[in-house]
């Protein structure tokens, strides 16, 4: 019996003794060719750089028969969209053409049926500037592959991967000496840093991913971007949160690469020192808004007669003709409520027009009553999802019974907005976590009293007390938009006007030359380096 344990024993030792042969056998080969395609991979990738910057060297010395200056461009899929977005890059362009007469600037741009000059006549249309000299325009064929409408699951890893295939694209049709992300799009920055041998920099309004959407899945907060059946099912729920944490350790990774980063509130500074973990290289940038352009709006009446007298004085003057709403400011018979932001899901009309219906159901009807109020959307449609969207919105306004009292307004230069700002009561804004809020800002410079939403941006840096005085209202909820709308509105004439003039004072720190400013002190160390 002993002897047959031994023997069972000698023969278990010989078959693992075996095992581990052919384990080290099938190992060995394995780590030689993953050193082999290692290797390979990286002369492809120095192959690649080589060649890459062998295009920018030859593109110099063809530039003014060898002189030509360095080049800068910016990433900006959607330079025709008319946001906010948009308006930071234009005054980009013109702050550095005008300190580096030298320099050369390209604007990636995936807009397809328009030509550079009918882009640059958008631009000047609705935010009222003119570039000093000419721009070059690459035109992106595959700006489709960032759409979120071509990813219904994983949307952010698609995009993310997609934004890598388009900046692929871009830089193969121009290799620039500096490239600029001005849209968000971390994942592109590598690409241009390393295989490009470009200085890379960022100007982020939004961060991809953010602990406030870990928090969401994890609360299993029905949102936007966190859909019922995930945020009713546990386990999804889970999956969701280990998928945005790994995300987010990649995003940090890519957005890491940039040599100078520019956040655009304290709420996104906030975010993105977490995730990219560069402060040194990190600043705050407000994005520039248009607020001297409503300096004309008259402020310092006396009394409720001069302010209706004024505020219709300058809606003639603006064009505004006919005067339909019955007037401006004061306790005028019409009353106004303006929301500017582009049709995108996250805006959250559809919280709009729901307080709105709230509104007009305690108003009733008769004098100073439904008839009274009228909801205005203005905003900018990027492409064919964002014009279901409005067309969504519209048959929401028809089935709460308001489309009588609701005006969409899309796409409008800005002398219209600037209109319907000055004729405007209030400003209406509702996006959760809002990374800063332009049309906020706007709507304060144009004296317009703002109900923003209780978060982001506009908590931190807007709606903020202006030497102790109030500058507009907050709220978080559909009966909360709705008692503070009803609230503004029974304020006195002279007590609207102490809050308007506060608001104003305050939004000075966001004007175009303050942004150009600190745009240009944040960048002097890059480009100081491309002019030697």
């Amino acid at each position: 019996m002993a002897g047959h344990e031994l023997h069972h024993h000698h023969h278990f030792s010989l078959c693992f003794c075996d095992l581990m042969r052919l384990l080290w056998s099938l190992v060995v080969p394995c780590v030689y060719l993953s050193l082999v395609l290692t290797l390979v991979l990286l002369l492809l990738l120095l192959g690649v750089r080589m060649w890459l910057q062998g295009r920018r060297k030859s593109r110099r010395r063809a530039q003014d028969g060898g002189g030509g200056g360095p080049a800068v461009a910016f990433f900006h899929p959607y330079c025709n969209a008319g946001g906010g977005g948009e308006r930071v890059l234009w005054c980009s362009l013109r702050a550095l053409m005008h300190r580096y007469p030298s320099v050369s600037f390209v604007v990636y741009t995936g807009d397809q049926g328009v030509t550079g000059e009918q882009i640059l006549e958008g631009a000047r249309q609705r935010f009222s500037i003119t570039l000093p000299r000419p721009i070059t325009f690459i035109f992106l064929r595959h700006r489709v592959l960032v759409e979120a409408s071509s990813y219904p699951h994983f949307t952010l890893l698609g995009q993310s991967a997609g934004s890598m295939f388009l900046g692929w694209e871009a830089l193969t049709a121009f290799v620039p000496d500096l490239y600029v992300d001005s849209m968000g799009y971390a994942f592109t920055l590598p690409i241009f840093r390393y295989l490009g041998g470009c200085k890379v920099a960022s100007y982020v309004h939004y961060p991809t991913v953010s602990t406030d959407m870990l928090s969401v899945v994890r609360e299993r907060n029905p949102r936007f971007n966190n859909a019922d059946f995930i945020s009713r099912n546990p386990v999804l729920s889970a999956v969701k949160v280990v998928y945005y944490c790994c995300f987010a350790l990649l995003y940090g990774l890519a957005g890491s690469c940039s040599d100078v980063i520019m956040v655009n509130s304290t709420w996104t500074l906030g975010h993105i020192l977490a995730l990219w973990r560069s402060p040194s290289r990190t600043s705050v940038v407000y994005p520039p808004c248009d607020v001297r352009a409503f300096l004309d709006v008259p402020l310092e009446e006396e009394d409720e007669d001069e302010v209706e007298e004024g505020w219709e004085e300058l809606g003639r003057e603006l064009g505004s003709g006919e005067d339909k709403d019955g007037g401006g400011g004061g306790d005028r018979k019409c009353h106004s409520i303006v929301s500017v932001g582009q049709f995108r899901p996250e805006k959250d009309h559809r919280l709009q027009i729901r307080a709105f219906r709230k509104l007009l159901d305690r108003k009733g009807e008769g004098p100073g009553g439904r008839e009274s109020l009228r909801l205005v959307l203005i905003g900018g449609c990027r492409n064919e999802e964002d014009e279901e969207r409005v067309l969504m919105l519209r048959g929401l306004c028809d089935e709460l019974g308001v489309s009588d009292r609701v005006d969409f307004k899309l796409n409008v230069p800005f002398e219209e907005l600037k209109r319907e700002l000055v004729d405007a009561t209030i400003g209406l804004h509702t996006m959760w976590n809002e990374h800063f809020g332009i049309g906020v800002v706007e709507c304060m410079a144009a004296g317009t009293i703002v109900l923003a939403h209780k978060s982001g941006g506009p908590k931190l840096d807007i709606v903020v007390p202006y030497e102790g005085g109030q500058t507009g209202f907050l709220a978080d909820s559909e009966d909360g938009y709705t008692a503070a709308m009803e609230t503004i509105l029974t304020l006195s004439p002279s007590s609207r006007l102490e809050i308007r003039r506060n608001a104003r004072r305050s939004v000075e720190r966001f004007s175009d030359q303050e942004f150009e400013t600190c745009f240009l002190a944040a960048t002097e160390s890059l480009m100081s380096k491309l002019e030697r």
